[in-house]
Order: structure tokens, then C-alpha cells, then sequence
């Protein structure tokens, strides 16, 4: 579906106003570009000046050094303002990414993993990388280029008029072509980069999927049609930024020729003056040689900002395409468990001591409902197993107390009501294990420390043998600044998994939960790992019914009921 122009206009705005919080970039990109303006003209007034005192006045070349003198210390000026000018734009460039960045990360945090696992590592890796570099372009080219077009051909004509009217007038009348027909060539160019960027993001997300899943695609003889598919959508990537190329290619043609066809008019004009067929433009009635000689080293100078403006445009097009995806993402509606803005946040600063649920419904980021309603109590301290078939909403609702997923009814956290709660300050009281756990690409020690930064040795030498870590680290190379790879790739599932107990059990914490956190270990090691107190209340999501005996609660979740076997008085 194409950008409507109303989209787009909405979009230009957004992305103006991310501007707006840098204007003294913005300011000083101006100033500069003003003063190269001023040495521009400076030059060329001194470049006629030589040329009309060798020329007409006939004067020796001694005569005219400190002019060459001062044309070196102009050029100087130049490239230190040039180099300065891309300093600041670059800077504002990269100010902006960064906020922008920083704000889809913040976005991507709140929403949690319920909503990161709707789309592919490859897709969110394109919106994060990509599509936030190919803003840079916009504003540390386009905005700042679109303020120095306002300023460079006023400046020119204001210096030129005062030797040549006609010439002046000539290159007023002539300016506007330029931007009137890259508009009629730029149509439609923001919809040919929102195609090439989703056809990046499919590719991406496709290509890295296919790549984790290889043996199971060649296991079942499948790596033909794969292949046959990323083929096909390589194709349609390669097609679509042949489109951008060709906009490109097509938008510089235009500007050339345009550009081109302006300076060849004031040319003609000149020289017509000096063979006498022309008899207007100059106050004296004489077109001397530095009128001529300054003009037309102007002229060029006169359609560069808006020949870069051209070519930066396709930028605001790139831009343009890239932000619709982006601002899509960040003003997504998704009802999340936090504290209305009417509203202080409140922090729980004493132990947990009960979690209840009245009419619990769990919705999904789209406010469907996934499992419900519940009624429950949990008094503290609590060892839960909650078991039942797959797909049935065990990890939702274990989403719904990370703060991830949004509910209905009431739930209660030591009789506060959970969206009242502060959720950073609650999350930073949980701990959780996952199936899969997650380990940076760094040793195994840093991943350990994540659970707790100021760790000391000992403490981490305790968790590892609760963990049955012993074993693994003294087989590792290197045994605790071993690096564990990309993905963990140089550790086992279920060596990875105990580095993500040990790292759990780190952590201080008020509540555990654990989602099949033993599942790749065998039965000796879980049991081992099981009979640790890992924390004063834990919540454990298992397939395995066979040690049911070391939870003092056990919950059933069939067809969105929840059935209790407690050994003690708690209610559900």
C-alpha cells in the first residue's frame, strides 16, 4: 500500500520536529554555510578582478601578487568551514539517531518479549540498524541544505546585481525549474524506499531464520525450496533497489541538465553583450569582462545548493519511508501494565507476602484474551508448579506478573493493585529462566554477572555449585572467562541453562519464575538443582510430574481453569 500524501506530510513533520530539539546545530550549520557563501563571492571577485587587470588593464603579474595572496587565504578559509560545516552536521546527525534509537530500545524493553517474539530477530534488527542510519542522511544533509538554499542564491543575486541586472534577472527566472521538476521526478520515491525497506526486512528476518534452523531444514530435505526462496527473495530485493538507483540516477539527470541549460542562457548572454548585439543589463551601458568573468563563476556556485538539495533529497525520500515504520512502532497502542500519568507509581519495599487474582484475564498485546478468568491466592512463602498442555497460557500468565502482557479483573501484589505498581522497580525484584535462555556474547563470568554487577568470588563460586556448574566450567578452556560465542554456541542447551540458573540465582530476589528451566538436564542434575533454595518464593512452569513432591503448591491450567492440588491453606 502506498503513502498517501497526507501520511507523508504527517511523517516530514515528525521527523522536522526530532530536528527542533537540536536547533543550535541547526544554527550553526546556517552560520557556516552564510560564510562560505561570503568567501565564495569573495572569490570569485577576486578571480575577475586578475583576470580583468592581466587581460584589459594589461598590468604585470607582479603587480597582482597579494591578490593571489589573498584568493590562497580564501581558499584556506574555505576548507576549514567546509570541514567544520560536515562536523556539525554529522554531529547532528548522530545526536538524533541516537535519540531515536534509544527510544524504539526503551519501546521494545516496555513491550517485553510477548511482543518481540511477533516478529523476526532479522525485522527488528532492520528497523533498529538500518532504517534508524538511513535517517542520518536527512538531517545532517537535507535540513541543513534546505536553510542554505534560502540564503546562497539571495546572497549570489545581491552580489551580482549591482554589475548586471539581466544576468541577475536571468538566474532568479531561471532557479525555480530546478526544484518544480525534481518534485514531478521525486513523486512516488518514498514508496519505492517503504518497498526496498520491507523487502530488506523480509530478507533479513528470512535469510537468518532459515540459517538457525539448517540442520532441521536439511533433515528434512527441505534446502532446495529454501534456497528457491531466499533466491526469489533476494530478487525482489535486488529489483526494488534498481527502482532506488534508478530515482536516483533519474533525479541527478534532471538537476545536470537544468542546471546545464541555466548557466548555458547567462553564457550566451555575455557573449552576445561583448559582440555588440546586446545593449542591456549593464547601468554604464558596457558589459565590462568582470562582470562577465564574476557572473558566470557565480552562476555555477548560484545552482550548486539547490543542484545538493536534488541530490539530497532522495535522502528526505529514504528518510520519508524509514520513519513510517518507525513512528508506526513507537505510537503502536499497546496497553501495557503502567501507572496512568494522573497517577504516582507505587514501589513495594517490603517483603512479598501474598499475590491475588480476581477475574484475571490475560489479554495479548492486541487486547484478545489468551487465558481466563482466574481467581487465586498465593501467600507467601510460596514453592508453585504450575503444569498443564501446551498452549494453554501457562507463560502468559506468567507475562502478565513480568509486566509484560495487559489484563482485565484485579491483581494484587500485597494488596496493591499491579497497575499501580512501579513495573521497574517490580521487575527489578523477579528474577526469571526461560527455556532458552539468553547469554551475551561474552565469557561465561560476565554472564553470570548480570544477575549482579558487584558480585564477589565467593558468591559466584556458591552459585555455581548450586548450579552443578563445577563440572562444566573445569572442562571449558579457559573455565570462567571462557567466551561463550554468538548464541551460546560453544556451550550445550543445558550447559546454557545452568549458566542462567547460576546467573538467576545471583540475582537477589523477591519472587522466581522459572519456565522450564531444567528441560534440556537430565534427571539427576534437575533434581539437584530443584532442592536449592534459590529464592524465598518461586514459580515453576514444567511438562514433569514426576517430583511433584518438592512444591508445596500444584496448579493446573485446563481449558483456562485453574485446578490446585495445596498441601496447604491457600486458596484457588
Amino acid at each position: 500500500m502506498s503513502l498517501d500524501k497526507k501520511r507523508q506530510t504527517y511523517l516530514l513533520g515528525w521527523l522536522k520536529q526530532h530536528a527542533k530539539m537540536h536547533k543550535a546545530d541547526l544554527r550553526a550549520s546556517a552560520l557556516t554555510g552564510f560564510a562560505l557563501t561570503l568567501l565564495v563571492i569573495m572569490q570569485a571577485a577576486l578571480l575577475a578582478v586578475i583576470l580583468q587587470k592581466l587581460i584589459i588593464e594589461q598590468q604585470h603579474f607582479v603587480d597582482i601578487l597579494p591578490y593571489f595572496g589573498s584568493l590562497i587565504i580564501i581558499l584556506l578559509g574555505r576548507a576549514l568551514l567546509v570541514y567544520v560545516r560536515e562536523k556539525i552536521n554529522f554531529a547532528l546527525g548522530k545526536k538524533v539517531r541516537k535519540q531515536i534509537r534509544n527510544n524504539l530500545i526503551n519501546q521494545l524493553e516496555a513491550y517485553g518479549p510477548a511482543y518481540l517474539n511477533q516478529s523476526t530477530t532479522g525485522a527488528w534488527s532492520t528497523l533498529l540498524i538500518e532504517q534508524v542510519d538511513n535517517l542520518h542522511n536527512f538531517f545532517a544533509r537535507y535540513l541543513p541544505q534546505m536553510r542554505l538554499v534560502s540564503i546562497v542564491p539571495i546572497l549570489i543575486c545581491i552580489a551580482i546585481l549591482p554589475f548586471n541586472w539581466a544576468a541577475a534577472a536571468i538566474l532568479l527566472c531561471t532557479a525555480p525549474l530546478i526544484p518544480i521538476f525534481m518534485i514531478l521526478v521525486g513523486m512516488g520515491a518514498a514508496d519505492i524506499n517503504r518497498r526496498h525497506f520491507k523487502a530488506l526486512a523480509y530478507l533479513s528476518g528470512h535469510f537468518l531464520d532459515r540459517l538457525k534452523g539448517l540442520n532441521t531444514i536439511r533433515l528434512f530435505n527441505q534446502g532446495e525450496k529454501q534456497a528457491n526462496e531466499i533466491a526469489q527473495a533476494s530478487e525482489d530485493f535486488r529489483v526494488k533497489t534498481m527502482q532506488v538507483l534508478k530515482m536516483a540516477f533519474l533525479s541527478s539527470a534532471v538537476l545536470e541538465f537544468f542546471t546545464s541549460i541555466s548557466i548555458a542562457i547567462v553564457a550566451v548572454y555575455f557573449g552576445f553583450s561583448y559582440l555588440g548585439e546586446f545593449n542591456f543589463g549593464s547601468y554604464n551601458a558596457t558589459v565590462t569582462l568582470f562582470a562577465g568573468f564574476f557572473t558566470l563563476i557565480l552562476a555555477p556556485e548560484y545552482f550548486q545548493p539547490l543542484r545538493d538539495l536534488g541530490t539530497y533529497y532522495h535522502a528526505k525520500a529514504e528518510a520519508i519511508a524509514a520513519a513510517d515504520n518507525i513512528e508506526a512502532f513507537l505510537s503502536k497502542d499497546i496497553l501495557l501494565n503502567q501507572v496512568s500519568d494522573d497517577a504516582n507509581p507505587i514501589q513495594i519495599n517490603q517483603p512479598l507476602h501474598t499475590i491475588e487474582a480476581s477475574n484475571l484475564i490475560v489479554l495479548s498485546s492486541e487486547q484478545q484474551p489468551i487465558v481466563g478468568p482466574l481467581s487465586f491466592t498465593l501467600q507467601a512463602p510460596f514453592k508453585l508448579a504450575l503444569i498443564g498442555k501446551s498452549g494453554e497460557g501457562k507463560t502468559s500468565l506468567m507475562q502478565v506478573l513480568l509486566g509484560f502482557l495487559p489484563y482485565q479483573g484485579s491483581l494484587k501484589i500485597n494488596g496493591i493493585e499491579f497497575n499501580q505498581l512501579d513495573i521497574t522497580h517490580w521487575q527489578q525484584q523477579i528474577s526469571w529462566i526461560g527455556q532458552n535462555p539468553y547469554l551475551i556474547n561474552g565469557s561465561v563470568r560476565e554472564n553470570i554477572l548480570l544477575g549482579k554487577p558487584d558480585a564477589s568470588d565467593d558468591e559466584i563460586d556458591t552459585v555455581i555449585t548450586k548450579a552443578q556448574l563445577i563440572h562444566v566450567i573445569d572442562k571449558l578452556p579457559q573455565g570462567l572467562d571462557t567466551q561463550v560465542g554468538e548464541d551460546a554456541v560453544r556451550l550445550s542447551v543445558g550447559q546454557a541453562q545452568r549458566v542462567a540458573i547460576a546467573r538467576a540465582m545471583l540475582k537477589p530476589c523477591q519472587l522466581l519464575i522459572l519456565d522450564e528451566p531444567t528441560a534440556s538436564l537430565d534427571r539427576h542434575t534437575m533434581q539437584n538443582i530443584d532442592q536449592q533454595h534459590i529464592a524465598p518464593n518461586t514459580i515453576t512452569i514444567t511438562h514433569q510430574t514426576d517430583d511433584m513432591h518438592i512444591y508445596n503448591q500444584v496448579w493446573r491450567l485446563v481449558d483456562g481453569h485453574l485446578h490446585c492440588d495445596s498441601k496447604e491453606d491457600d486458596l484457588c
